[in-house]
């Protein structure tokens, strides 16, 4: 079984997340491709203690790039778009 803190890799604090979480009550973390809905769902309510509603994924292809002649490509990762029930929130969020 994972741990929690495996599933979660790390929140995603852009522009696009800021309105989201103002407008739907919905978080982005970035998490393992290997992990579903479920396992996120799960994670989420043990780490911050919240209900949550829905949850969505999506893989991110990467990016190529180059340097001088040399091309390569980031990795592909998987985001999670973790909507809350009405009411709940997660506290790190709440500071920045």
């Amino acid at each position: 079984m994972k741990s929690p803190f495996d599933v979660i890799r790390r929140p995603l604090i852009t522009e696009k997340a800021n309105l989201d979480k103002e407008r739907w009550n919905a978080y982005h973390f970035e998490v393992p491709i290997t992990v579903d809905s479920q396992e996120i769902r799960e994670a989420v309510e043990k780490v911050f203690d919240v209900k949550v509603e829905k949850v969505r994924t999506m893989i991110v292809r990467g990016k190529k790039r180059r340097l001088g002649r040399f091309q390569g490509k980031r990795p592909n990762w998987k985001k999670a778009i973790v909507t809350l029930k009405q009411g709940q929130t997660i506290d790190i969020f709440e500071g920045l």
